[in-house]
C-alpha cells in the first residue's frame, strides 16, 4: 500500500503552513465557513484542501503521485502509468488502526465521503482535536452515518446522506484551531478496504466556535426500560442530533417512550420532556400509513424513519428501525452539563403501558468547549455485533 513517510507528511504540512498568512482575515471579512446558498457568491481567502488515498497530506499539487509499485492498483494501471487511479483506496488489516488524515490548523472539515467494506460495526471512527489524547468522536462507522444495522438504506438529510450503493457522506462542520487527526480501527479479523475523501478548508476559526463531538452507546437489552443516550457531558455547548437503531423484542407498537433532556443541574425532572418516540423523530401515530396499515419510511432534511427491517418469518425474527433527528434549527443549548434518556415503552393488554426490553444503539452529536468529559468505554467486539 502506498503511504507517505512521516517526514514527508510533516514536510507537506510545513509547506501548507508556509502560505497560511495568505488567508489571514480582515475584521468582518468572510472566512469561508457557514456555507449556504445565501452566501455562495462571497469570496474569501480560505484555502480548499482534500485528503484521500491519492493525497494523504492534502498538500497542494501532491495528488496522484503514487507509483505503480507503491499503489494498491498499480497492477490495474500498469498500461497507463502514474496518475491513472493507482492508489484509490487503502487496505485496513484486521486489528489495525490507520490514520486517515492529520491536518494542521486553523481550519474546518466541511465534508467527508467514504464507502467502507466489511462489518460496519467493527470499523470505528475516531476524531481528535488540537492534540487531545482522548477522542471527541468515537463511533462505529455505520452508526455514525445512520446505518447501524449494517444494511444500506437511503438517507437524505442536511448533515448526513447515504447514497447507492453504500456511499456515506457527512456535512457536519468540524472546526479546529491547531490540529485535527482522524483514525479508523478495524476490529474484525478480516481485511477491509476503504475509499474515502476528507474535504476541508484552512481559514481563521471564530473565537466562539465549539468542537464537534459524537458518542456511541448500546443496551442489549435495556435495563429498567430506560435507555441513556448520553450522560456526563460537562461544559458549555449545544446538542445537535440523535440517531437510534432500535430492535423491538416484543410484538405490538413499541414507541410510547418519552425523551428527556436534563440540563444545567436538573435532577429528578428534566427541562425538556417529549411526548413519545415517534413524536421526537417528527412523525406521529406509530409512523403508520393508515391506508396500507404499514410503517412508512421517510427521510427529510431534519428527521426520518429511514430504515424499517421487517421480519422474514425465518431468521430475521425481530422488527428493526433506524431513525434520526437533527437539531439544526433548534439546538438544545446547555451551559454546564447535559444528560438525555428515552423510555423503552410499548403497549400491553387492557390499554396499559408495557415496559420493554429492546436492543437499542445510538449516536449523539453535539458541539461544546474543550476539554470534554471522558467517554464510556466502547462496548467489546461481541457486544457491538448485530445479531
Amino acid at each position: 500500500m502506498f503511504r507517505y513517510s512521516v517526514s514527508v507528511i510533516v514536510t507537506g504540512i510545513v509547506c501548507c503552513l508556509a502560505v497560511l498568512p495568505s488567508f489571514a482575515q480582515k475584521a468582518g471579512s468572510f472566512n469561508g465557513l457557514e456555507m449556504n446558498m445565501g452566501n455562495l457568491y462571497r469570496l474569501s481567502n480560505a484555502e480548499t484542501r482534500s485528503i484521500s488515498p491519492e493525497n494523504f497530506t492534502g498538500e497542494k499539487g501532491k495528488g496522484g503521485m503514487a507509483t505503480l509499485k507503491e499503489g494498491v492498483h498499480g497492477h490495474q494501471a500498469r498500461e497507463l502509468g502514474q496518475g491513472w487511479k493507482v492508489n484509490p483506496f487503502v487496505w485496513i488489516e484486521g486489528g489495525q488502526t490507520i490514520t486517515l488524515g492529520e491536518i494542521e490548523g486553523p481550519g474546518a472539515i466541511q465534508h467527508i465521503w467514504m464507502t467502507p467494506t466489511g462489518n460496519w460495526r467493527y470499523s470505528v471512527l475516531r476524531f481528535y482535536w488540537d492534540d487531545e489524547k482522548e477522542p471527541s468522536v468515537e463511533v462505529p462507522v455505520g452508526d455514525f452515518f445512520g446505518m447501524g444495522w449494517g444494511e444500506y438504506a437511503p438517507l437524505n438529510s442536511l448533515p448526513v446522506q447515504v447514497n447507492p450503493g453504500s456511499a456515506f457522506n457527512s456535512y457536519w462542520v468540524m472546526p479546529f484551531r491547531r490540529k485535527c487527526r482522524i483514525t479508523m480501527e478495524n476490529l474484525s479479523s478480516e481485511r477491509m478496504n476503504l475509499f474515502y475523501q476528507i474535504d476541508y478548508t484552512l481559514t481563521q476559526v471564530p473565537e466562539d466556535a465549539a468542537y464537534f463531538h459524537a458518542q456511541f452507546r448500546r443496551n442489549n437489552p435495556t435495563q429498567g426500560s430506560l435507555y441513556t443516550l448520553v450522560d456526563g457531558i460537562k461544559g458549555k455547548g449545544h446538542y445537535v442530533g440523535t440517531y437510534i437503531a432500535w430492535q423491538v423484542n416484543n410484538k405490538g407498537w413499541w414507541g410510547e417512550g418519552e425523551i428527556k433532556f436534563y440540563m444545567d443541574g436538573d435532577n429528578k425532572f428534566p427541562t425538556i420532556n417529549g411526548t413519545g418516540t415517534e413524536d421526537y423523530f417528527l412523525g406521529s401515530y406509530n409512523f403508520e400509513n393508515k391506508k396500507t396499515r404499514q410503517y412508512e419510511e421517510y427521510s427529510t432534511a431534519y428527521a426520518g424513519l429511514h430504515q424499517v427491517i421487517r421480519p422474514d418469518g425465518l431468521y430475521e425474527s425481530q422488527q428493526r428501525f433506524g431513525m434520526y433527528r437533527w437539531h439544526i434549527m433548534d439546538p438544545v443549548r446547555f451551559n454546564k452539563d447535559l444528560r438525555i434518556t428515552i423510555q423503552d415503552l410499548g403497549w400491553r393488554s387492557e390499554h396499559r403501558y408495557l415496559p420493554q426490553k429492546s436492543d437499542i444503539s445510538s449516536v449523539v452529536y453535539w458541539y461544546q468547549t474543550e476539554p470534554h468529559a471522558p467517554f464510556p468505554k466502547l462496548p467489546s467486539k461481541n457486544d457491538l455485533e448485530v445479531n
